[in-house]
């Protein structure tokens, strides 16, 4: 089995299972109630901001400097899965990169579901683009039909960026869950288990610089 290091700390499990969580309630919650399926989405852009943060001044693993590592770590690394696959304490250069490909992907569908929100006549974007739907105006400010077409195309347009990038962000959650599946037998560790007490197998890690 090899030393046991305390790899994961408690704000990366906390976020990871927290992220878990608001996405599929997001997701779960997305034709039914828009109510719960847009406060999903703010604790999504909550947590995703708090991540970013902590990728920086957080402890060793959890920073983005630890983990994210040039084309030829990836290369390297995806090649040496073919016979004795490299092993790392904290993100592998490969799992590294997904974990960026996801936060950006999360912030993507989550800014672009705040926009339809708002022409939708709430959150923080509706007196500037559904203003005489906004809540606070609603009294006494009728929309025009020209006005309500353009709003209406718009919103239109961004649902269909809010859509793929929820459909993206899902497709890469299943890769990660597939890879860590992978990486877990690969490396004869429980990685599930490890972002649930911390702890993940020691060893040497393998880097590059570029």
């Amino acid at each position: 089995m090899g030393t046991q290091v305390y790899v994961w700390d408690r704000f990366v499990r906390f976020f990871h299972w927290s992220l878990v969580a608001a996405f599929t309630l997001a997701w779960l919650s997305a034709e039914e109630n828009d109510t719960v399926h847009s406060m999903a989405g703010y604790a999504v852009i909550g947590l995703v901001l708090a991540r970013l943060g902590w990728g920086l001044v957080g402890t060793r693993h959890a920073r983005f400097a630890d983990f994210v590592r040039g084309p030829r770590a990836v290369k390297r690394y995806l090649l040496s899965l073919a016979g004795r696959p490299e092993h790392h304490v904290g993100h592998n250069p490969a799992g590294g990169w997904m974990v960026v490909a996801l936060l950006a992907t999360l912030l993507l569908t989550t800014a672009t579901g705040v926009v339809v929100y708002g022409y939708e006549g709430h959150g923080p974007l509706a007196t500037t683009l559904a203003p005489a739907l906004a809540p606070a105006r609603a009294a006494g400010v009728a929309e025009s039909a020209a006005e309500r077409t353009a709003r209406r195309r718009a919103e239109h347009r961004w649902e269909e960026v809010h859509e793929f990038a929820a459909n993206l962000t899902l497709v890469l959650v299943g890769l990660h869950v597939a890879g860590v599946v992978v990486a877990s037998r690969l490396h004869r560790e429980n990685l599930v288990r490890a972002m649930l007490n911390g702890y993940k197998r020691g060893g040497a890690t393998a880097r590059d610089e570029v």
